[in-house]
Order: structure tokens, then sequence, then C-alpha cells
């Protein structure tokens, strides 16, 4: 798996898990997906912090680069590198404010086997009716509408849309790479709709019951796991 890490000490500004620094993040991750077969490139973008700087410099990953860019035009900078890979090599997207469990990698590739599109966070906007104040326009009676499956180590079910720190296939970033070019003109990716756009052209996207990873925003947990104690 070839494994392209975008981290920035210019993240928006939210309230998050008190110790989920992007340093903490970064080691979680590790500890997890680097493993012999993957290739992890770590993408430094508009990084100032000269402590972020110097933790950086010493991981453990295969490559660094640094660019200043934005959140958009970072991920369509990585996005224009992995489209040249083999095109049945699988490509992971993860941003540096998620933490993750112990089984996170193995899970992914399993599903990988049978979805398009992949991500690790079970998004709690799934669990918001809309009309009650949630993010997502389908949510309805606490859910949306689904199909739930499994692999060997996790159950999974469709959903309609994820964050930027997702999974997928080189092919299929290849077909679809116009939708994501379209949603990623200014500095904030259109993620809703590009996920949106690419399930109307017949892809699916799986998440995890319950999540393997969780953005580290406290409101966005991924629900019914204790993230303080990753």
């Amino acid at each position: 798996m070839k494994i392209y890490y975008r981290i920035s000490n210019n993240s928006y500004k939210k309230v998050r898990l008190d110790h989920a620094t992007k340093e903490y993040c970064l080691t979680n991750f590790l500890s997890i997906f680097r493993v012999p077969e993957n290739s992890i490139t770590l993408v430094a973008d508009n990084v100032t912090d000269e402590a972020l700087l110097e933790f950086i410099k010493k991981a453990p990953v295969d490559d660094i680069e640094y660019t200043s860019l934005n959140n958009a035009q970072s991920f369509k900078y990585v996005l224009n590198k992995a489209v040249n890979l083999d095109p049945e090599e699988l490509v992971y997207f993860p941003e540096d404010d998620y933490l993750y469990l112990p089984k996170a990698y193995d899970c992914l590739q399993e599903a990988l086997q049978i979805s398009d599109y992949v991500s690790l966070y079970d998004h709690p906007d799934k669990y918001r009716n809309y009309a009650e104040g949630g993010d997502n326009p389908f949510i309805e009676y606490g859910g949306e509408v689904t199909r739930v499956v499994k692999t060997d180590s996790s159950h999974w079910k469709l959903t309609n849309s994820t964050t930027m720190s997702f999974a997928s296939r080189v092919r299929t970033l290849q077909e679809d790479i116009e939708i994501w070019h379209r949603y990623l003109q200014g500095a904030h990716p259109n993620d809703f709709q590009a996920f949106l756009d690419v399930r109307d052209k017949g892809r699916c996207l799986l998440t995890p019951l319950p999540g393997l990873s969780t953005h580290t925003e406290a409101n966005y947990l991924s629900p019914l796991i204790d993230w303080n104690k990753v």
C-alpha cells in the first residue's frame, strides 16, 4: 500500500482531544501502518512550528516532502502523484488529526477487496437527524438507508460520504480523477459532494461498525469507543 500522510500545524482551529497532538497522531498512525509492505510519504504542508518540523524530520517514513499549499491543493498534489502508480496499487490518504485502533490496517485491506472506497472513520454525522440540526441531509430517524456487510475482521456499512482520509485503488482514482479535481478548486475540498458524485457513478464507499479510526475533533468522534484511551 502507498500512503500519503498530510501534516500541517496550520489546520482549521477546532476543539480536539487533549492528547491528540500532531505528534501523537503521527506516532499512533505509524505504530499501526509502518509495516514492510507499505511505502509512506509524509507531506508537510505549511509547517512552520519548529518543534513539529524537528519531529517530522525524525519520523520513520520512506520520504518527506515539504509544500506550501492548502488543504484542497495539498490533496490534489498527492492525488496527482497517486494516479501515476501501478493501477492495482492500494492508496491511503490519511490526514494528521486522526487516531487509529490496532486492527485498522488489516481491516482496511479487507474492505478494499470488496469496495471502491474505504474510510476507517464512522462519522457521527450519520446518526444526527438533519431536521434536528445535523450536517448530513440524508439522515433521518437516527441513520441513513444502507446495507451492512462483513469481512473477516469487521462489519461495514455502505455510506454516502466521508472525510478526505480514505483509501482506494489507483485504477479507481484514475477513472474518477475528473470528479475529484472538480471539488478541489479552492482552499477547502468539497468532499461531501465529491463522494455523492462518485456514488452516482456507481462507486461504493464502506465505513466500519464501529469505527476503527476517529477524527480528533471533540464533537465528531467515532461513537461507542473511548478515544481518550487510544
